[in-house]
């Protein structure tokens, strides 16, 4: 395939040609493949099916019933076995339910009714609130703020993580920027790893607002698809070293660690912060689902822990991604009309297509038997103005079913490409 960005309109037409027939004979397979979320797959889920027999009869973790009221904070050798990766200690970590997002959901809904620790009003009071969103970011976050009426700022995603100048510029200026939404490692869906120098200065940034929060969504902290394993400065150490040791909430979990619909999602940042969420959480209840926390214990303890269970994933996910990365490769490599990342870890590949032809690939896939995730839903309201971004989610599909998606991704983008570059050379 030749870069058809240059080729005249003869070339783009006989390649048109080539392409579409191309493209009936993939739709002509009836295939049914789905790359749209980042679920992990069966064979991964049952690399935890122990946890469906445990705890067992014995249900007690040290002195603590796990079947009774109490323990608002979660079982504390669960938060020392979790806290490590996020970086803070056993006593700065809240348990929650399977899910990180309804954690983020009730930090954002706390602020708005109540204000954070150092806020002088709730947020809800103020003229209006604004949080930045990096893009292209993950759609949950932008839900969660369109919900609530909170105004999304988009700001550029680099290869350092978010753009930096622009972020300083806004938060220095708007007392209404309240936050900002932040996947620092593998990021959602770029894969991006934010660098020291951004981590650094997300810490120490001067801000117009006082009670400006970091909702730091860390959640592919140990999901590493290679052997390397990438680590990235702790925000919570650097924030409370510049003077605002408020001002990461942290959030991950363990639903891409055991069962997705299973696991236990945490809060973790200050002292003040942690006893702040805990007075709020108090209200919605008397304590979490202990049983799960106590059969999370025991799976890590007999399975050699979070990091070994890790590798056994990575076994599974790695080879998955270099299919997609390998097919994009033979097939659009020389053509001009994408580029892709190439993530060291997390759950998600970002194609960049031809401006204006994302929304085309994704209906042309759909067509074809290959649901792909909404093009928009990388940004604020599902609004890409460039209409430039689709996410690629391998990680369901057995490998087999991905190679054949990913060749279908590709079949549909060149004849996007192709007919946007036609229209051009008519216009």
């Amino acid at each position: 395939m030749h870069n058809l960005t240059t080729a005249g309109v003869a070339e783009l037409r006989a390649a048109h040609e080539d392409i579409r027939r191309r493209y009936q004979a993939f739709a002509e397979r009836k295939l049914k493949l789905n790359l749209t979320r980042g679920k992990p797959s069966s064979q991964q889920l049952d690399l935890c099916n122990e946890l469906l027999s445990l705890p067992g009869a014995d249900y007690l973790a040290g002195a603590v019933d796990t079947r009774n009221y109490g323990e608002l904070q979660g079982l504390p050798e669960l938060r020392a076995q979790l806290a490590p990766f996020f970086g803070v200690t056993a006593d700065r970590v809240i348990l929650g339910g399977n899910a990180s997002l309804s954690l983020m959901h009730d930090a954002v809904v706390y602020s708005l009714l109540k204000g954070t620790i150092d806020s002088q009003q709730p947020w809800s009071r103020e003229s209006r609130v604004a949080l930045l969103c990096p893009v292209p970011g993950y759609d949950r976050h932008f839900s969660i703020c369109a919900q609530f009426g909170i105004e999304m700022i988009p700001v550029p995603m680099l290869d350092t993580g978010p753009d930096m100048a622009v972020v300083e510029r806004l938060v220095a200026a708007d007392a209404q920027i309240k936050g900002m939404w932040c996947v620092p490692k593998y990021s959602n869906p770029c894969g991006t790893v934010y660098s020291n120098e951004t981590v650094e200065r997300l810490a120490k940034m001067k801000t117009a607002a006082r009670d400006f929060r970091l909702f730091w969504d860390n959640a592919y902290a140990v999901h590493h698809l290679t052997a390397e394993r990438v680590e990235i400065p702790n925000v919570d150490e650097l924030c409370a070293r510049h003077g605002h040791p408020n001002r990461a909430f942290i959030f991950g979990s363990t639903s891409k660690i055991t069962f997705a619909g299973a696991g236990v999602a945490l809060f973790a940042g200050s002292k003040d912060n942690v006893a702040w969420y805990l007075k709020n959480m108090s209200i919605q209840t008397i304590g979490g689902d202990k049983v799960n926390q106590l059969r999370h214990i025991r799976l890590f303890n007999r399975n050699g822990g979070v990091t070994a269970l890790m590798e056994r994933h990575r076994e599974i996910l790695a080879p998955k991604f270099e299919q997609v990365l390998k097919t994009f490769e033979q097939q659009l490599g020389a053509s001009g009309v994408a580029r892709w990342t190439r993530p060291r870890g997390g759950y998600f590949i970002s194609l960049e297509v031809l401006d204006g032809c994302a929304k085309q690939v994704v209906k042309l896939a759909k067509e074809a038997g290959v649901e792909l995730t909404p093009a928009g839903a990388t940004h604020p309201l599902g609004k890409d103005e460039h209409d430039r971004f689709i996410r690629i989610a391998p990680s369901f599909p057995e490998l087999p079913e991905v190679a054949q998606a990913a060749e279908g991704v590709a079949v549909c983008v060149l004849l996007a490409a192709t007919e946007k570059l036609l229209q051009s050379h008519a216009g």
